[in-house]
Order: structure tokens, then C-alpha cells, then sequence
């Protein structure tokens, strides 16, 4: 039970500073009335008429944004990686070709299919 003393303490701090900030917003933040602010937008500038078939957004935006998190994340296991590459031995370096190779057949898939392109 002394091994999660720390993680207690680190839990009560937060939520105490959590706790504290919210009280001490109240009690310090200007609270003048502005319709502006109390408005549907925070920045006070009066929403524009949508176009009537409900203002499509390309999917396209989308799509190369998940496709940024999927590479983004698949890349990032390659640090715990190269930290530890020494002690892996032959078996480390066979695991993460097959992997690098695996990112890499679905990265030239995604190239091949046009995902890529922003026209």
C-alpha cells in the first residue's frame, strides 16, 4: 500500500488545485454582463445564413487527418524502439522491419488511392 501513497498524493493535489481554480474564478473573474458574451458564438460575431442543402463539407479534410493520427501513432511506437535496440537483439530488429514494412505497404496504399492528394 506505500507504492500508491505518491499516486494518492498526486491525485489529491490535482484535484484540490482543480477544485481551487474553479472557486477562485468565481470570485475573481469580472462578472459584467455582455450580450455578446452570453451569445451563441464567445467571439460576438453573428452566424452567417447556411446555404440551403445544409453546406456540405468535403470528407476528404477528414480523412487525411486520420490518416495524419493512424502514421502519427504507428511512428511513435518506434522510439520505445530505439531506446531499447541494444538489449532487443536479433529479434527486436526482425520485429520492427515487419512493422516499418507494414507501415510502410499501408502508407504507399494510401498514396496509390489518391488519399493523399489534396485536389
Amino acid at each position: 500500500m506505500n507504492l500508491y501513497i505518491p499516486i494518492i498524493g498526486m491525485v489529491a493535489l490535482a484535484t484540490g488545485f482543480v477544485v481551487v481554480s474553479m472557486i477562485l474564478s468565481v470570485f475573481v473573474g469580472p462578472g459584467r454582463y455582455n450580450r455578446a458574451k452570453y451569445d451563441q458564438y464567445e467571439c460576438g460575431i453573428q452566424p452567417t445564413p447556411q446555404p440551403v442543402g445544409g453546406g456540405r463539407f468535403p470528407v476528404k479534410y477528414y480523412v487525411i487527418a486520420m490518416l495524419y493520427i493512424v502514421f502519427d501513432i504507428e511512428i511513435v511506437f518506434l522510439y520505445p524502439w530505439a531506446v531499447t535496440y541494444h538489449g532487443l537483439g536479433g529479434f527486436g530488429v526482425v520485429s520492427m522491419l515487419l512493422f516499418i514494412v507494414t507501415v510502410l505497404v499501408a502508407y504507399f496504399y494510401v498514396k496509390r488511392r489518391g488519399g493523399l492528394d489534396w485536389d
